[in-house]
């Protein structure tokens, strides 16, 4: 089962360690189309569109970590998606290389949303705990 991530569970950031740590068969440098976003909560958000976000894709053994990654991304399949924070959905993802790598789960938001919660633009297209925004 693979997941792309692009911010608090990539490797290095705060919430890897726990979801994902000692989890995963495999982890690559990758990117998917849209641009992302800095919330006012003081995490990423991703809308689907123009632009490349730079992220990691995580390859897991066991299907059940999904599970909990809905859980920390607040998105529950069968809530009606406005009440969901995040969106889980298949996504295209594509190496650094631009070689096509398939379509994974990834969690996206609405505009609404990242208006909601005061996004700024991230126009790096790779997020950070480190970075000032």
């Amino acid at each position: 089962m693979q997941v792309f991530v692009y911010g608090t569970l990539k490797p290095g950031e705060r919430n890897y360690p726990y979801y994902c740590e000692g989890k995963t068969v495999q982890e690559r440098e990758a990117y998917t189309k849209g641009k992302l976003f800095h919330l006012s909560l003081g995490y990423p958000g991703l809308l689907e569109g123009e632009g490349k976000v730079k992220g990691i894709l995580l390859t897991f053994s066991d299907k059940s970590v999904l599970e909990k990654l809905d859980e920390l991304e607040d998105y529950h399949p069968l809530r009606s998606p406005h009440l969901n924070e995040y969106q889980r959905k298949q996504i295209q993802i594509f190496s650094l290389d631009d070689e096509f790598l398939g379509e994974v789960w990834g969690y996206v938001m609405t505009l609404e949303k990242i208006q909601q919660y005061r996004g700024k633009p991230v126009r790096s297209g790779c997020w950070t705990e480190k970075e000032e925004y």
